[in-house]
């Protein structure tokens, strides 16, 4: 059990010559020395990228793990399953591709998002705009253009569309 395991020897800052440590038996422990011990492991996080503030890259820049940019980037940014965040220092001037992508930096280009854009009150966004769902936030500015994605027409069995997406025949 936990309880019952040998603290750790602590090194002091300034050496002393050793002295004996006290006997103390399996199921005794001094409470002088704390340390926390988690009970279980937490969740790990998922896989992030961070560009830092002093950092500048120019090219085609893909992945397959969410991406936090904080310095300059120009290009083409290719996150297809995956989440990009322009941090508020970020400054980006590129074609963007990406499942989820928040804005609260300032960003130079079209954004195509899977599943949702959010320009943050922060956020300076000049570019049109393609995706399921789009979220300004009051104070965010924005110039461009909005397409919000719909769901294909369904098929009904055997690869036919169904009636109400077919087109009138002259």
């Amino acid at each position: 059990m936990w309880w019952e395991k040998k603290p750790q020897p602590v090194v002091p800052q300034n050496p002393k010559p050793a002295s004996p440590p006290p006997a103390t038996s399996n199921s005794e422990i001094s409470m002088t020395e704390t340390t926390l011990k988690p009970s279980s492991q937490p969740a790990p996080a998922p896989q992030q990228t961070y560009v830092g503030r002093t950092v500048m890259l120019k090219g085609q820049l893909t992945g397959n793990e969410n991406l936090l940019i904080e310095g300059q980037f120009e290009g083409t940014i290719t996150l297809e399953d995956h989440c990009l965040t322009v941090g508020a220092d970020g400054r980006v001037k590129a074609e963007i591709h990406a499942r989820l992508v928040v804005i609260l930096g300032s960003v130079t280009g079209n954004i195509q998002a899977r599943e949702k854009i959010e320009i943050r009150r922060t956020g300076n966004v000049v570019g049109d705009l393609l995706a399921a769902a789009v979220a300004i936030e009051e104070g965010a500015y924005f110039k461009g253009s909005i397409d919000v994605l719909r769901e294909e027409p369904r098929q009904v069995s055997g690869g036919v569309p169904a009636p109400s997406a077919l087109g009138t025949r002259a």
